[in-house]
C-alpha cells in the first residue's frame, strides 16, 4: 500500500469515492470494472480493487484474487458481448511498463484481426543457455 496523500491524489481513487464519474459495468465489496476513458480498442475496460494499492507487488494475494475473479467475469461478458476476434488481459506495474495510472489495476481489451494495437512482439527463438540462466535467477526468489 502506499501513502494516503498518494491515495487522495490518484484518479482511480476518486473514481471509487464517487468524486469523479466514471462508466461502471460491475461493483462489489472489493473491486470496480468500467470503461477506459482513454480506449486502445472499442469496449476496453479496466478492473481496479477498491483501496489503494500501487502495482502487483503492494498487494495482498487475497485482495489480488478477488480481482482477478472479476477480471474473468468482465472478460466472459466482453467476449459474449462484443465477440471480438481474441481478448487481452493486461497488467503493468512501473513507469518502464508504461504504467500510467499508479493504482493495481488490469486492462481488458477487446481485438479483432489487425487492428494493429501494438501489444504484440515478433517471435523469436532464445539462446536457450540465456533462458536457463534468468530461470536460475528467478528460481532463486520464488517462495516455496
Amino acid at each position: 500500500m502506499t501513502s494516503d496523500q498518494t491515495a487522495k491524489n490518484c484518479i482511480f481513487c476518486k473514481i471509487v469515492a464517487g468524486e469523479l464519474p466514471c462508466h461502471e459495468l460491475y461493483s462489489d465489496k472489493y473491486t470496480l470494472a468500467f470503461m477506459d476513458i482513454n480506449p486502445a480498442a472499442d469496449g476496453h475496460s479496466l478492473v481496479i480493487p477498491k483501496f489503494h494499492s500501487e502495482n502487483l507487488f503492494q498487494t495482498s494475494n487475497s485482495h489480488l484474487a478477488y480481482v482477478i475473479d472479476v477480471v474473468q467475469k468482465v472478460a466472459v461478458a466482453t467476449q459474449k458481448a462484443l465477440k471480438p476476434d481474441g481478448l487481452n488481459i493486461a497488467q503493468a506495474n512501473g513507469p518502464g511498463a508504461a504504467q500510467s495510472v499508479m493504482h493495481f489495476h488490469f486492462h481488458i481489451l477487446p481485438r479483432t484481426m489487425n487492428d494493429n494495437l501494438m501489444m504484440n512482439w515478433d517471435i523469436v527463438p532464445g539462446d536457450h543457455e540465456r533462458i536457463a540462466r534468468f530461470a536460475d535467477q528467478i528460481r532463486g526468489f520464488l517462495e516455496k
